[in-house]
C-alpha cells in the first residue's frame, strides 16, 4: 500500500512538472502553424453555412490578433464566392427557419447567419474598400427582417446562440438600432425556455434533450460539450459589442457566470471536456471543439474582468490539452466530434478527427489565451 502511493505521488509530481508557462510567442507560432497549415490545405472555398463560417470567425480573430493581411483575405475571398449572402432566397415570405435546413430557402435559419459575423468583420477590416456597402447589404435585408418581426422562437438549439447572438450586437454596432439588441434578447428568452437547466446552469442541446425526458445511458443529463461551448463563447462575443448601460446587461453577465460555473465542474484531469459533460462514460474520450470554445470564452471573461481569476487555472489545463495532445505535429487540430448535435456513444474521435469549425475554435482559444499571457 504505502509504495503504491509513493508511486502515485510521483506521477502526480511528474504532471505538475510536465506543465509548461507558455509564453506569447510560442502561442503565436502555434496560431501561425494552425492558420496556415489549414489554409495551405484548403486553397478552394467552401459555401457559408456554419461550419466553414464558424472557422472564418476564429481565421478572423486570428488575422485582427497577429494583423495577418494575407488571412484577412482568404476570408474575404471567401465571402465574395458566397456573395456577402447565406441562403439566397429573395422571396420572404419563403423564408424558413423552424426545422433544420441546408436549403436557400432557410434564410433565418441561425446556420445560415452566422457568416454576417465574418461580412461585418471584413467590413470593418483594413481589406474594405471605400464604397463598401454591398459588404452588408444582404445582413441588413435577412437580420432586419427578423429584428422587426412578430416571432421569437428562432432560437430553438443551443448552436444558434454563437450562430447569431453575435451578429445582433455586431448589428447594432454596425446601424445604431437598438431593435436588434431587443429582438436578441427576445430570443434568447425563447432558448432559455425550451433548453436552460437552472440547476446547473447549463443547456441542453435542444428540447428533444431536456432531463428527465432524456437521459445518458446512466440515467444522468445528457449536456453536449459542443453544444454548451457555443453559449459560452456567444456570451464572451456579445458582451465585446453590448453597450455597458445595455438594459439587459447585467442579465446575460449573471447567466455567463452561472454556465461557466457549471462547464468548470465538469472538466476532465487532462484538460479536456468529455462530449456528454456529466457522464463522461457515455461517449469516454478526448474532445477539442467543446473543449476550445470553453477555453475560448471562459479566458475572454477572466481578460476582460468579468469572471474571476480562479478560473484561470481551467483554461491553463484546457490550453495544456489543446496546445500538447490536441495540436498534431503537422499542425492539424486533431480529437475533433465530427457534426453532430450529441454524444454519441461508440463514435471514434481521434487524432485524425480534424474539422473547419474545430480548427476555427482553436483559434480564438489561442488568440484570447495570448493575450491573457501579454497581460501577464
Amino acid at each position: 500500500m504505502k509504495r503504491t502511493l509513493i508511486i502515485a505521488l510521483a506521477f502526480l509530481g511528474m504532471q505538475s512538472a510536465s506543465a509548461k508557462d507558455w509564453t506569447v510567442t510560442e502561442v503565436k507560432t502555434i496560431i501561425t502553424k494552425v492558420n496556415d497549415t489549414w489554409q495551405q490545405n484548403h486553397p478552394k472555398q467552401e459555401r457559408s453555412f456554419w461550419d466553414p463560417a464558424v472557422y472564418h470567425t476564429g481565421n478572423m480573430e486570428a488575422a485582427k490578433y497577429m494583423n495577418n493581411r494575407k488571412w484577412y483575405r482568404y476570408s474575404y475571398d471567401w465571402a465574395e464566392q458566397n456573395l456577402w449572402q447565406g441562403a439566397r432566397e429573395t422571396d420572404n415570405t419563403k423564408w424558413k427557419y423552424k426545422t433544420y435546413g441546408e436549403g436557400h430557402q432557410f434564410v433565418l435559419f441561425g446556420d445560415w447567419q452566422i457568416c454576417f459575423q465574418t461580412y461585418i468583420d471584413l467590413y470593418n477590416s483594413p481589406l474594405a474598400p471605400s464604397d463598401k456597402e454591398f459588404m452588408v447589404k444582404r445582413a441588413k435585408e435577412v437580420m432586419g427582417f427578423e429584428a422587426y418581426s412578430d416571432a421569437s422562437d428562432y432560437w430553438w438549439w443551443a448552436d444558434a446562440l454563437y450562430m447569431v447572438m453575435p451578429v445582433m450586437t455586431k448589428m447594432y454596432k454596425l446601424t445604431g438600432d437598438k431593435q436588434y439588441l431587443t429582438k436578441m434578447h427576445d430570443n434568447w428568452l425563447y432558448a432559455n425556455s425550451i433548453m436552460y437547466d437552472k440547476k446547473t446552469g447549463l443547456y441542453f442541446r435542444d428540447g428533444k434533450y431536456v432531463f428527465p425526458k432524456h437521459t445518458t445511458a446512466a440515467g444522468k443529463k445528457d449536456f453536449w460539450a459542443r453544444g454548451d461551448g457555443w453559449v459560452v463563447a456567444a456570451f464572451a462575443k456579445i458582451l465585446q459589442d453590448l453597450p455597458k448601460d445595455d438594459a439587459n446587461r447585467k442579465e446575460y453577465i449573471k447567466y455567463y457566470k452561472k454556465i461557466v460555473k457549471g462547464v468548470a465542474a465538469c472538466q476532465q484531469a487532462e484538460g479536456y471536456w468529455t462530449r456528454s459533460m456529466m457522464d463522461a462514460e457515455q461517449a469516454p474520450g478526448r474532445e477539442t471543439s467543446g473543449t476550445a470554445l470553453f477555453a475560448y470564452g471562459i479566458q475572454w471573461g477572466i481578460n476582460n474582468g468579468i469572471l474571476s481569476k480562479k478560473y484561470q487555472k481551467v483554461v491553463d489545463k484546457a490550453w495544456e490539452y489543446l496546445a500538447t495532445i490536441a495540436l498534431q505535429p503537422d499542425g492539424t487540430v486533431g480529437y475533433v466530434q465530427p457534426i453532430g448535435e450529441k454524444a454519441i456513444p461508440g463514435q471514434v474521435v481521434n487524432q485524425k478527427s480534424v474539422t473547419n469549425f474545430g480548427t476555427g475554435a482553436f483559434l480564438l482559444a489561442a488568440c484570447e489565451y495570448a493575450r491573457h499571457l501579454e497581460k501577464k
